[in-house]
């Protein structure tokens, strides 16, 4: 899946739980991140080499199991820095050596792409999605026709709705999503087209989220 001409965007479903790992990169160069590299780390290493990828970065949504168990085993084969939020407390770090902690708003470059990092807890304390040339990779913040659960350690139900309300409902309505998980009827969907279908987006109030759909 190529978005245009200047950005690889990759969707791979990989994994027993729906997971999707994505390559997202600057298509000049073929400098690609991994992103949530949770299930199969040999498909993920196989898969570049047969799209003549360079796998420079690891980037990770959240620290929770599932996207982040193919890390150690990535970087067997390739060393690059693995990006996390610095706001991800040490129960959800992974084991590895070279971990770069950002910040809200901090930016990571993959070649000629710039990628922000969007502090948005709620699922986990450092939770973020990372923007790029109109593209949300929105982890387990945001889900098609969903969002994350927020009743695991480290959950929290008012910041979730501080991020999809005070965040994400901020970027253009032209913004495309791609979630962490295949749980929605397709893997992507416009801003805008969640705005009328997605019930986590529809609350006319924090208590009506709070209550009526996270209760």
């Amino acid at each position: 899946m190529k978005t245009n001409n200047s950005v690889i965007l990759e969707q791979l479903p990989l994994g027993p739980m729906n997971n999707f790992t994505y390559l997202i990169g600057d298509a000049a160069d073929r400098n690609v991140g991994v992103v949530d590299p949770g299930w199969d780390p040999e498909n993920i290493i196989n898969y570049c080499r047969a799209q003549n990828y360079v796998i420079a970065a690891i980037l990770l949504t959240h620290g929770h199991y599932d996207h982040v168990n193919g890390v150690p085993q990535l970087l067997k084969q390739c060393s690059v820095p693995v990006y996390l939020s610095k706001y991800e407390p040490e129960y959800y770090r992974p084991e590895c050596g070279d971990i770069r902690f950002v910040d809200d708003r901090e930016e990571i470059r993959i070649g000629g792409l710039k990628i922000l990092c969007l502090h948005t807890p709620g699922h986990s304390p450092g939770s973020q999605c990372f923007l790029a040339g109109g593209l949300l990779l929105s982890g387990d913040t945001l889900f098609i026709n969903g969002c994350g659960r927020c009743d695991l350690p480290g959950g929290d139900a008012r910041k979730m709705y501080a991020s999809l309300y005070e965040v994400i409902l901020k970027l253009p309505a032209t913004t495309l999503i791609y979630p962490g998980h295949d749980y929605g009827e397709a893997g992507s969907a416009t801003l805008e087209d969640q705005r009328k279908t997605n019930p986590y987006l529809q609350c006319r109030s924090r208590e009506e989220f709070l209550t009526g759909l996270m209760a």
